[in-house]
């Protein structure tokens, strides 16, 4: 196992996919350091440390490259969720960029509202993101929203929730301000450690379950996706609304 994950970071690192590759490495070296500590064949041992020591140090290298591109806000990683993929819930997409230091949260999304039941889950969304939040390891105090206003009646519906949602996160210390703007487009989130994440459809690139009872209705890692790109950046500061 340990032998076929440092392979996978090899090729990952040949194909310049940094992020990804120095996971691999780590992981592989760890299960290489338990095959070293079971071998009593002292030949073999000094092969896996030689080894290991060649991996760790293009690890090193990897995590100095990572660092540096975040330090010039040149970093930049893309992923592509295929059609009905699954395993990309909230938790899954978000954990490795919201560290401790998270406090402050931007959220730009023009459709975080209800005009028919199609689009009615962009609010529960919305709202299952903040759960996410709330749960940590961060120590999130304020989340700020950029939407849009629906349209018609369904703005009442809108506003209500809204309101639902923020008097709900006050419990939990948390402090959500609302803005809308009727020329917003672009669709990111941003954490005040530097991140942002673009996804193409926001936060609603879920399919509808086929029903209340469907596995995944509950579980966003086990939702089929619609297709879209994520693009995650590195900057040195996190710019206001």
């Amino acid at each position: 196992a340990g032998a076929e994950t440092v392979k996978r970071a090899v090729q990952l690192d040949a194909a310049s996919r940094f992020q990804e590759s120095l996971v691999c490495y780590q992981e592989g070296i760890d299960l290489l350091l338990q095959v070293v500590k079971a071998t009593t064949d002292e030949a073999k041992k000094h092969r896996y440390r030689q080894k290991i020591s060649e991996y760790m140090t293009r690890a090193e290298d990897i995590k100095k490259h990572i660092e540096k591109e975040k330090q010039d806000g040149k970093y930049h990683k893309q992923i592509r969720i295929e059609e009905n993929a699954t395993g990309f819930g909230y938790e899954r997409l978000f954990h490795e960029y919201l560290t401790e230091i998270v406090s402050e949260v931007w959220v730009e999304d023009p459709y975080i509202r209800q005009v028919h039941q199609a689009s009615r889950s962009s609010l529960y969304n919305f709202l299952r993101f903040c759960e996410m939040l709330v749960k940590g390891p961060c120590k999130v105090k304020t989340i700020h929203l950029l939407t849009s206003y629906d349209v018609g009646s369904g703005r009442s519906q809108q506003m209500s929730a809204l309101e639902e949602i923020k008097q709900s996160l006050s419990n939990y210390g948390v402090t959500l301000n609302i803005d809308f703007s009727s020329s917003i487009h672009d669709r990111e989130i941003r954490f005040n450690n530097g991140w942002t994440i673009k996804i193409g459809r926001g936060l609603d690139y879920f399919k509808q379950p086929r029903g209340h009872f469907s596995i995944g209705y509950c579980d966003f890692d086990l939702r089929p996706c619609r297709e879209t790109t994520v693009d995650v950046f590195h900057t040195k500061h996190t710019k206001k609304m």
